[in-house]
């Protein structure tokens, strides 16, 4: 391209590529290609306007460009499934970010779900000046013509390499506030990303310009000159800083391609509508990022070619919605510095106050205020552009126009900052407010500047006034921030949000609270006086159950099955996580709705647990009522208990069965079928499984345990369902487990079923601790022990007895060593069972110490001597009758008997008389009791 506008600088740039390289290389290509991309865009019809992401120059020079053309279409770089939700925009209080959003995917990988896209919109941003203008100005059509966001992930690399990198922007809500983690983990899309992406270009832009970052550079050597430009010289400078940073480019293939095929999928969709429309392409303005304003695709302006071919979107079904930003998690999407957004907003104020423009801002703005009147469409078209002229030679060779110190400015940012600084914990004085001042302008002028930037302030801040540690939540870096401008955080208006969100308001409005503004907000609810409430009282459980951590949380107050609280306390956040209240919108239109997916989700994944699902059962119970999805996703638990080869979630497959139990046996007048079926189904399957459980070394003896806990404790209804105790009995007899702890679990067992004495379990442990080889593992013995507590409560005494033992018959030099690892085994392995061995042994063990020294312990007593066996003679048990015939007499008299008293004793007491060893093995065996 040989444009007349360019043709001196063109050879300008010869002559320098030939001085500095001695000859024709490629240091002439890419130089005179910078000109020819310049020329190329300059000399399209469709005007094309290039920017900068939240870029205060650009959306000045938007603004005015906007009132000089009038234009009647606006093409926009943004996706072009997005258009519905931006007349919402008026509703909200900026920032917010624009999100498409998509849960159940077709088309995708399904470890890729769920997808979200967001493409934040700030004030100070010239998308927001071109959205404002086509949206409240008469006969103006807003087109967007980037491609969709289902593009966004079909275009993905990973398609091709499932080791690429994720698309650019993808959150990853790692931030250390809740603020940098607004946008969750979202693909970020933004209308004129321009950074250098040749690592060595930055780090020598970076050096040169004595700055710290990116951001930094540019505010210093592209916003401030540009501020004042015209619009000739704002548009060459800004084609020219595309075209470098995409020459000099590294040769990422994928981002490449990706990149040209946007600019294609953008011409495309102009052309179209153009076709479509007839509108005059010098009616229009097109709004796109420097970088692809700059693009060489054969697609390129209205005349290119239409080879390229827009696939068709996937069977993914789309949601969209606006949910709050902030200026921090913008930057923390994008890769920004910290501050840098904000001291964006600042410079936007800055400069409509000195250059008096005025902005465009949408009618009923939430956060702003109005200036100027409504823009209106031009009834006559405008007159025509005259040719583009060379303002880019000028500007190049132009010498910095350094500012002016504002000594006012500066010292009142110093007082500022060291207000904030007391205000925080620090011992600043006005002293440090002079050190700041000074130290500011001597970093500017080592940086070769003669007006310190905010930059520059800030560290001198830091300099002068941080210490050694931070006395309060904020830093000095922070403050600067914050005194800059602050971390701003939009909020969607209400008429802005889904209808899920919007019933969520109206169901809360009885308890009074601004549920919009952000912060904790403390609710009372008595239900006592005002019945009403526990609508709002379901309402909020079922936020806590679908919200994150902090957003609805209970001070005072329970819900558990069969159980209601009459007076509750909640600290509300909903305002701060807005933006989960309204990714909930995208699963339903109420929460009952969008709790009884998740339920249904988390029953009938592939993954799914027995405890899992019966999780589901209890909080279907707890939140939505009723018995239907209860007893479906109940029937579910039992299809999936009897598919599971292991026994990993048997604790909490005990606790939740015992609690569903217990509260449809308080609440309802027959058990539900689905429980009964689960209890036999169960009871036979632990059975089956309890022997492997035994030997294998990856099952805990907890997990035993509570498969045994099953067993007994469900066993009496069980049975009465028709299970067969002799499955159990047999399970148990082939169990032959090698470690100590799940020894001393069956041993437990078989007393529970009567196939060993508690005499014989307790000389088994006498035998442990006379054997040395065995005392080191006798702590895995009592743990087990402790868990037989579970399904065996009765063994307490025993337990208490052998740990007893323990300390009263080991020596010091054994038990010191000992102690230790009994300690941490037992809290370890057994901690939710210490307080019933705690009780147990309170029971047992005298209350006072004074009676400790005489106290003798239940095991050691000497049992009581044999009773002397009276002579054959003797009456026994019969002395009461013949004392007090009067009974017996009646009652023979009854029965018809005619046979009087006899003198000598009763068959029954010569036959016990005679062999008294079935009576002294009853008595000792209810003694041992």
């Amino acid at each position: 391209m040989t444009g007349a506008p360019f043709a001196a600088l063109r050879g300008q740039l010869h002559e320098a590529a030939a001085r500095f390289a001695g000859g024709p290389d490629a240091l002439e290509g890419i130089l005179l290609g910078l000109v020819d991309d310049v020329d190329r865009a300059v000399a399209e019809p469709l005007e094309i306007f290039p920017v900068c992401h939240h870029s205060p120059a650009s959306a000045l020079a938007m603004a005015r460009r906007l009132r000089e053309k009038q234009p009647k279409v606006v093409y926009l770089e943004l996706c072009e499934d997005m258009a519905p939700l931006l007349t919402e925009l008026r509703n909200c209080r900026l920032p917010v970010a624009v999100q498409a959003f998509a849960s159940d995917i077709d088309g995708f990988p399904a470890d890729w779900a769920p997808l979200s896209v967001v493409a934040p919109i700030t004030e100070a941003s010239a998308e927001y000046q071109a959205l404002a203008y086509a949206l409240d100005t008469p006969g103006v059509e807003l087109v967007l013509v980037d491609r969709s966001s289902d593009h966004v992930f079909q275009w993905d690399p990973r398609h091709d390499r499932p080791d690429a990198r994720a698309p650019e922007g993808a959150g990853t809500a790692t931030g250390t506030e809740a603020e940098t983690a607004l946008h969750g983990e979202a693909v970020g899309v933004e209308i004129g990303d321009l950074r250098p992406r040749f690592a060595d270009l930055e780090e020598h832009l970076l050096r040169h310009g004595k700055v710290r970052h990116w951001s930094e550079w540019w505010h210093q050597y592209v916003e401030v000159p540009l501020g004042d430009s015209d619009h000739d010289t704002y548009r060459q400078v800004m084609f020219l800083i595309g075209s470098l940073f995409r020459r000099l480019a590294p040769g990422d293939g994928d981002r490449v391609r990706v990149d040209e095929d946007r600019e294609r999928h953008m011409w495309t969709r102009m052309r179209e509508h153009l076709a479509a429309t007839g509108t005059d392409p010098a009616d229009c303005l097109y709004v796109c990022g420097a970088f692809h304003a700059a693009s060489r695709v054969a697609e390129f302006g209205v005349h290119g070619g239409d080879g390229f071919e827009i696939t068709p979107r996937t069977a993914t079904t789309w949601q969209y919605g606006l949910i709050p930003s902030s200026n921090a998690a913008i930057e923390a999407q994008f890769g920004l510095a910290s501050g840098s957004v904000s001291l964006a907003a600042t410079q936007w104020t800055k400069n409509l106050k000195r250059t008096r423009v005025k902005p465009y801002r949408l009618d009923g703005q939430a956060g702003t205020k109005r200036t100027g009147t409504r823009a209106v469409a031009p009834t006559v078209p405008p007159a025509a552009a005259p040719p583009a002229e060379d303002r880019l030679s000028g500007f190049l060779q132009r010498p910095p126009v350094l500012d002016t110190l504002d000594e006012a400015e500066l010292l009142g940012w110093s007082v500022d900052v060291v207000r904030a600084a007391r205000r925080n914990g620090y011992l600043a004085s006005t002293a440090d407010a002079i050190a700041v001042f000074e130290t500011s302008i001597l970093l500017a002028g080592m940086r070769d500047r003669a007006k310190p930037t905010p930059y520059d302030f800030q560290d001198a801040a830091v300099t002068c006034i941080e210490k050694d540690s931070v006395p309060g939540r904020r830093d000095v870096r922070r403050l600067v921030e914050n005194m800059m401008g602050g971390d701003r955080i939009g909020q969607v208006g209400y008429e802005a949000l889904p209808p899920l969100a919007r019933d969520v308001h109206d169901r809360l409005a009885p308890l009074g609270i601004d549920l919009q503004q952000r912060g904790v907000r403390r609710a009372l609810l008595d239900m006592t006086s005002r019945p009403g409430l526990e609508a709002c009282s379901d309402v909020l459980w079922m936020l806590r159950r679908l919200l994150p951590h902090g957003a609805a949380r209970p001070v005072m107050g329970e819900r558990r099955l069969g159980e209601r609280s009459i007076q509750e306390s909640w600290d509300l956040a909903l305002g701060t996580h807005q933006r989960a209240l309204i990714e909930l919108g995208y699963e339903g239109v109420s929460l009952e709705q969008v709790l009884e997916q998740r339920l249904r989700r988390t029953a009938y994944g592939p993954r799914a647990t027995t405890a899992e699902v019966l999780a589901a059962v209890e909080d279907a119970t707890l939140y939505l009522g009723g018995r239907r999805l209860a007893d479906e996703l109940g029937t579910r638990a039992l299809d999936v208990l009897a598919g599971e080869r292991t026994v990993d979630g048997a604790p909490e497959v005990l606790r939740r069965v015992r609690g569903l139990l217990a509260y449809y046996r308080t609440s309802e007048p027959v058990l539900p079928p689905w429980i009964e079926s689960f209890v036999r189904t169960g009871y036979a399957h632990y059975c089956t499984l309890l022997p492997t459980a035994f030997r294998d070394e990856d099952v805990t003896v907890g997990q035993v345990a509570a498969m045994l806990g099953f067993l007994f404790g469900m066993e009496n209804l069980a049975l009465s369902l028709g299970c067969d105790r002799t499955q159990l009995e047999l399970a148990v007899a082939q169990a032959h487990p090698g470690d100590p702890a799940k020894t001393a679990l069956l041993w437990a067992a078989r007393v529970q079923l009567g196939t060993l004495s508690r005499a014989e379990l307790r000389a088994r442990c006498d035998e442990l601790l006379a054997n040395p080889l065995a005392v080191p593992s006798y702590p895995r013995y009592l743990s087990g022990f402790v868990h037989a507590l579970e399904p065996v409560p009765a063994l307490a005494d025993v337990v208490v007895e052998a740990v007893s033992n323990a300390f009263g018959r080991l020596p010091d030099a054994v038990l010191l060593p000992w102690l230790p690892v009994l300690i941490t085994t037992l809290r370890s392995n057994a901690a939710e069972l210490a307080p019933l061995l705690i009780r147990e042994a309170g029971r047992i063990f005298p209350a006072r110490l004074a009676a400790l020294d005489a106290w003798v312990p239940p095991w050691q007593e000497r049992p009581a001597a044999p009773r002397a066996v009276p002579p054959a003679g003797a009456p026994r048990g019969v002395a009461l009758l013949p004392a007090h015939p009067a009974t017996c007499d009646a009652l023979a008299e009854l029965l018809g008997g005619t046979e009087g008293w006899t003198t000598t004793a009763a068959p029954g007491v010569e036959l016990l008389t005679s062999h008294p060893a079935t009576a002294d093995a009853l008595a000792a065996l209810l003694a041992d009791r």
